[in-house]
């Protein structure tokens, strides 16, 4: 089976992220002949002049308009060694959410800096989200090398500052590449005006670099959807249909309902309307359970002995995004985890992250834009594990009760 890279790539305005997307979809061979042809008339490009690439990717009339990427937007392409779900995030201060949102399920982030301007105050912030995130690896893009004659020392010393800042607060993997994706230096073909560089292109990077998968098999299965139809020829039918979030489930599996705690037994389980007799993440499927409980949407369904923690406080880190209001103690939202929404209160705030320095700081707010550690108490309790143990059940957003705007995602740590 051919596998598939999911990798998020953002940067500051101008830097270059959108054309080093185009870049590697045109020399890779992934723009077809006409978007070709339509981009050289879009651009008004003279006989023999340069394809502007950036215009691959940008396609809402706004970012066209202003040359920046305000939405989150996936292009899907392949090479012979692998398949790629490539997600282009904004980079522009006030669109940060969305670049959370895109990079949320990634195995990977590329990070752009412009060699001219070096490490940026929205460089350190995305690499503190991807730090929050838990992205496995971080590929940094040291991009228009061609603006600073190609010197080495230019880019040793912004690799350096990168490579410092990252491990000062992060476990995981980075590299640095130097490119210049306007002129295709080291982004699918090798550069000849880089001698001195003796690392992988960009694009081998992403053919070659191993995809951690989370080492976590716990079995997780949320209610989306009770099924009780009503009519007189399955009036006994009662199925929970939902997705395998992780691990494996098998018919006479013994489960615990939670946050409950009844235990019973799966009687049968149905995928694509036909019984199997075990089903593994991530499918969805529809459990039927040997006892009648009060099970709805949100309910945890796990295996007996594979229990996550439950409890109606948690402590989390949040990224706050609403641009009208700060988050302050006592404020009362939704909290949305998976399928289940409960209401919560922001108990505590206990400090803010500074993107230059990562120091705490002691904040009785949280504005736009900011992370922030706050403890959090929901109406009822929430089936969670830690964010560092596994992604899918350990993030949650929050929802503004009014509005029903997302004013915050967070992440779900130690106290």
């Amino acid at each position: 089976m051919v596998e598939v890279l999911k990798f998020f790539v953002c940067g500051n305005v101008d830097d270059g992220k959108s054309t080093l997307i185009g870049r590697l979809l045109y020399d890779s061979g992934a723009i077809s002949s006409d978007v070709i042809e339509a981009l050289s008339r879009r651009g008004n490009t003279p006989p023999n002049a340069k394809i502007d690439l950036s215009l691959i990717t940008d396609g809402l009339k706004a970012e066209r308009e202003q040359g920046i990427t305000i939405d989150v937007a996936y292009k899907y392409f392949s090479t012979s060694k692998r398949k790629f779900i490539l997600v282009d995030t904004p980079g522009h201060l006030q669109y940060t959410r969305n670049m959370i949102t895109g990079a949320s399920s990634c195995d990977l982030g590329v990070i752009i800096v412009d060699a001219r301007n070096g490490m940026t105050e929205q460089t350190k912030r995305h690499i503190i989200i991807s730090s929050f995130l838990e992205i496995p690896h971080l590929l940094v893009c040291i991009n228009k090398m061609d603006l600073v004659g190609y010197s080495k020392e230019v880019f040793d010393s912004i690799s350096y500052d990168v490579i410092n800042f990252f491990r000062s607060i992060d476990k995981h993997k980075i590299t640095v590449i130097p490119i210049s994706a306007y002129l295709g230096d080291n982004v699918v073909f090798k550069s000849n005006n880089m001698s001195w560089y003796d690392g992988p292109t960009v694009m081998e990077f992403l053919e070659n670099i191993e995809i951690e998968y989370e080492d976590f098999d716990k079995s997780r299965f949320q209610v989306q959807y009770v099924i009780k139809p009503k009519n007189n020829e399955l009036i006994d039918y009662r199925g929970y249909a939902g997705r395998v979030i992780s691990g494996r489930f098998e018919v006479g599996d013994v489960v615990n309902i939670l946050p409950h705690g009844y235990y019973t037994e799966i009687s049968s389980i149905e995928v694509n309307a036909q019984k199997v007799d075990s089903v593994v993440s991530p499918y969805n499927c529809i459990f039927h359970l040997k006892d009648d409980f009060d099970v709805s949407r949100g309910t945890y369904i796990v295996r007996k002995g594979e229990e996550p923690r439950i409890s109606n406080e948690i402590d989390a880190y949040v990224f706050w995004m609403d641009e009208r209001k700060k988050l302050v103690e006592g404020e009362k939202l939704l909290l949305m985890h998976g399928s289940l929404i409960v209401k919560c209160l922001i108990t505590k705030i206990h400090f803010i992250i500074d993107v230059n320095t990562y120091e705490k700081i002691d904040v009785d707010s949280i504005s736009v834009n900011e992370i922030g550690k706050v403890s959090i108490k929901t109406s009822e309790p929430i089936c969670y594990d830690l964010y560092s143990e596994y992604r899918w059940t350990g993030c949650f957003i929050l929802i503004n009760e009014n509005t029903n705007n997302t004013v915050a995602g967070g992440v779900i740590v130690n106290d």
